[in-house]
């Protein structure tokens, strides 16, 4: 095994260690997430982790072999911090955001498979991918949650390119973990610095296009991020439905996904909705590596199964909100 497959995250974990620190303790670069209706938190918070997690990912990359990294992925994950960055200085328009992020997804998703798989293919993976950035952004929204989701999404990310002896794509992988890691030292309950969108968006694409490469490349199938990110697709696409029934604007701020619901109406706090989550996605994630080598039938039926009990749990988690308000 190449050492630096094995240095790359830890100088991923130092880098972004350090840099946290930097930007909570010695307070470089503030931009702070001041509350308002639709927050969980109660004071300014600098939400420029993202920062950290992207410096050091694209940093511990280069220490990796050329070739390992495409120039197009560094590129993508770059324009998009550095765009959400600005966004979070100074919000853009929706609309514009919307079509930066769709600009990236679609050239990317069509460099992977359009000679491969067609035009229609290449223009369903790019939608699955536009909406991977931004549900991921809607997910980050309490302490340590969206932070441990790429902590342990990636991990198993990693793990599953291990089980196919792609070492390489694998520490791809681990760097992300090694950044996400330190950072969750800073953004776990009560949170010190937010990830931000400058680091959301990005995580968010990763989750994606990683997922998505793995899959040209033969090395998972394309159930396998579906299970993986599956607590998260979950609530942010359920949520999002909802939403557009009531006829409600799907770009504003709200407090409606249920982790925030956990977090505020159910009496949990971040901490244990952080805990819960987390559970979740080890289980998630061990699921999905059990089903590595399956036939598709199986990992389709485990897709279903997974979705219908998270389906099942809102249903549920609903009806005794709406039975708890009514006899208040």
């Amino acid at each position: 095994m190449n050492d630096n497959l094995i240095v790359a995250p830890l100088v991923a974990f130092g880098l972004s260690c350090m840099l946290s620190w930097l930007l909570t303790e010695k307070k470089v670069l503030q931009v702070l997430d001041k509350p308002n209706a639709r927050s969980l938190h109660a004071l300014p918070v600098p939400r420029t982790g993202g920062i950290a997690i992207i410096t050091s990912i694209l940093s511990s990359w280069l220490l990796l072999a050329p070739s390992s990294v495409s120039l197009l992925l560094s590129a993508s994950v770059l324009l998009l911090a550095l765009v959400s960055l600005a966004d979070d200085v100074r919000p853009l328009p929706a609309f514009f955001r919307l079509v930066f992020h769709s600009t990236v997804a679609w050239v990317y998703a069509a460099s992977l498979l359009y000679l491969s798989h067609g035009f229609f293919l290449t223009l369903v993976v790019g939608v699955a991918l536009i909406w991977m950035i931004n549900l991921f952004n809607f997910m980050d929204g309490s302490d340590g949650l969206a932070t441990g989701m790429a902590l342990i999404g990636f991990s198993a990310y990693g793990a599953g390119a291990l089980q196919m002896a792609d070492e390489i794509f694998a520490a791809v992988n681990f760097c992300i973990v090694g950044s996400a890691t330190a950072l969750l030292l800073f953004n776990f309950h009560p949170a010190r610095i937010f990830m931000g969108d400058n680091g959301s968006i990005p995580l968010g694409f990763l989750a994606g296009a990683l997922g998505i490469y793995g899959w040209s490349e033969g090395i998972w199938s394309p159930w396998f991020p579906l299970l993986v990110f599956s607590p998260f697709v979950a609530d942010a696409t359920v949520t999002l439905i909802k939403r557009l029934y009531k006829g409600e604007r799907v770009w504003h701020a709200h407090r409606d996904h249920y982790y925030q619901r956990l977090v505020l109406m159910s009496g949990w706090g971040h901490r244990n909705t952080a805990l819960f989550a987390y559970v979740l996605m080890l289980v998630s994630g061990a699921i999905a590596l059990s089903a590595m080598g399956q036939n598709w039938m199986t990992q389709v039926t485990l897709v279903a199964t997974e979705y219908g009990v998270y389906l099942v749990a809102m249903l549920i988690f609903d009806y005794c909100q709406s039975a708890n308000s009514q006899y208040k």
